[in-house]
């Protein structure tokens, strides 16, 4: 039996349509009575285009994912050549050469500290196989009260609930904090809380103090730390210098706890190498990506981990073996993808083109450096941030719904988090187009700041 569905009219029905069957991630759906849905018809290079073709600039790659623009020939054409061949196989007793090469790939990119791959299909389940796989570690290593995890505050990896436990965001834990387990939280070497005359090192040395503080009182209940490097995203985009994770490396060294590496949305060349943890000259025991691995087409998640973590699952026994499994596992239209972007990165010299990148990016904000409104400019590789000071902000629950409302007249996709205003743009703007998107956004800002001024 099949059902048919009329095609709209108008933009107006297809908007009403969404409204009443699709439930929209991190929304609250009442607010779009004054905000209107975008409904998105196509997309090409660094630019989407609405269903009157009206041109979008895309600052933050669709929520961090799309590395090398949309509809992008190259990656089309690996994923049509795939989709020839086998569209997907379970991964429970079969193996395929996309995930085989992949898994190899990356393994090589970690100089193969890490070489072996367990794949998931979104950020959130790779941080779930990496706290169960250290939790069920520790059990096999005979040391099962090493059960508890430690992570930052304003930390953000997920919202399944062993993710969302290791989340420090108090709107989640007021509404599920009930359903979590218990977890550690130490401060964030984030380097906007530097007192009068503190350097970022500093602020990232005190920080380390207060974990180390924890480890010597309750490392043999701890079986991981988890982090960003270098950037917690969805906190604020706080950053912090690599001397923090190289004391974090050797403090969980020196405890004998677990580090866990959360690189979903800074790794793939976010920060300026492939891997955040790559600034700091360490590696963690595991490291989860997502988001940009895919270069934005399809659902892919994997946590990568140590030959001495995957030899204590190594038994007859099955239930000394990972309990874990998703049925896209490894899917190989999504790996095919990966190894598309993979190929891209080595082909178009990504990582070193970055730079120039980088410095475009800065160049298009320095006007943030004028304004009194704007404070904490940072920027970490293609990870540009700035705060908007609380003075400015009549309305401050409401400003980021209205600089993204703002910001679609305009012409461009920005979401800030809070007050935070960011772009993450795709690897693939060209200087002209950098320096139109930082001037946009100015006028975004100033008009809104403008409407909101107290």
């Amino acid at each position: 039996m099949t059902t048919s569905v009329s095609q709209p009219k108008s933009t107006d029905e297809w908007i009403l349509r969404s409204l009443a069957s699709v439930w929209h991630p991190c929304t609250q759906m009442k607010h779009h009575e004054q905000m209107p849905l975008v409904t998105i018809a196509r997309g090409k290079g660094a630019w989407l285009y609405d269903d009157q073709d009206k041109p979008i600039l895309d600052c933050i790659s669709s929520w961090w994912t799309n590395l090398f623009g949309h509809s992008n020939l190259f990656i089309n054409q690996r994923i049509q050549a795939q989709l020839e061949k086998i569209e997907h196989v379970m991964l429970a007793g079969f193996t395929h050469q996309p995930v085989i090469e992949l898994s190899e790939r990356l393994s090589a990119l970690t100089q193969h500290r890490l070489g072996h791959a367990f794949y998931a299909s979104d950020g959130a389940s790779a941080v779930e196989i990496a706290l169960k796989m250290s939790h069920h570690y520790w059990q096999l290593a005979g040391k099962p009260e090493k059960s508890r995890f430690v992570c930052l505050q304003n930390s953000y990896h997920g919202e399944t609930l062993g993710a969302l436990a290791v989340t420090d965001v108090p709107l989640f834990r007021t509404a599920y904090g009930s359903l979590l387990s218990d977890v550690f939280t130490v401060m964030s070497p984030d380097s906007r809380q530097a007192q009068d005359g503190e350097s970022e090192a500093e602020v990232a040395l005190r920080a380390a103090h207060e974990l180390e503080k924890l480890l010597q009182r309750e490392h043999h209940h701890i079986a991981a730390l988890i982090l960003e490097p270098l950037v917690q995203c969805a906190g604020q985009m706080a950053m912090h210098p690599p001397i923090y994770l190289q004391r974090a490396r050797a403090l969980c060294d020196q405890y004998g706890v677990h580090l866990i590496a959360d690189e979903i949305a800074v790794g793939c060349g976010r920060t300026g190498k492939f891997f955040a943890c790559e600034h700091a000259g360490i590696w963690p025991d595991f490291i989860t990506l997502s988001k940009g691995i895919s270069g934005g087409y399809l659902p892919l998640s994997l946590c990568l981990t140590t030959d001495a973590i995957y030899q204590a699952f190594y038994s007859d026994d099955t239930a000394r073996g990972f309990l874990h499994s998703h049925s896209y596992t490894g899917n190989p239209l999504a790996c095919a993808a990966a190894l598309a972007c993979l190929d891209l990165f080595a082909s178009e010299n990504v990582l070193e083109c970055n730079l120039q990148r980088a410095h475009d990016l800065a160049s298009a904000f320095t006007w943030t450096k004028s304004d009194k409104r704007i404070k904490y400019l940072r920027q970490q590789g293609m990870i540009l941030a700035f705060d908007v000071v609380p003075d400015a902000l009549n309305k401050p629950g409401t400003f980021a719904r209205e600089i993204f409302t703002r910001g679609i007249e305009e012409g461009i996709l920005v979401r800030p988090i809070g007050s935070t205003v960011y772009v993450m743009p795709p690897y693939i703007l060209s200087a002209d187009e950098t320096m139109e998107m930082g001037q946009r956004i100015q006028q975004v800002v100033e008009d809104v700041l403008h409407a909101q001024k107290p």
